[in-house]
């Protein structure tokens, strides 16, 4: 038994002109992940609020305001303690970039 097979190969396209604007176009889009200026600075943008100490400020900008409350509430009893106010800070700064990135990632 004999089976002819035909095998269509795509037209060739010609490759565009490469200019000045498409390189840089392309190397934004490698720095900054395909997801724009704002979704490449919106981490930061959260890390230096978060770094204001007592408030808190980064968990606000992530809309995550009962988080905040709640930290800013619980920090009272802990600053009495020398050990684990500044745990509880280094941890916000650390919530505030992971919870910016997860929404900067959920929007691609």
């Amino acid at each position: 038994m004999e089976h002819e097979y035909v095998v269509i190969l795509p037209a060739e396209e010609e490759e565009d002109e490469v200019t000045a604007i498409g390189v840089i176009g392309v190397i934004w889009k490698e720095l900054s992940g395909g997801v724009g200026p704002w979704g490449a600075l919106r981490p930061l943008v959260a890390v230096l609020l978060s770094l204001v100490p007592f408030l808190f400020l980064g968990q606000h900008f992530n809309r995550q305001h009962r988080k905040s409350v709640g930290w800013f509430v619980i920090q009272f009893p802990l600053i009495l303690s020398i050990f684990l106010w500044p745990v509880l800070f280094v941890w916000s700064i650390f919530d505030a970039w992971w919870v910016s990135s997860g929404i900067v990632a959920g929007t691609r």
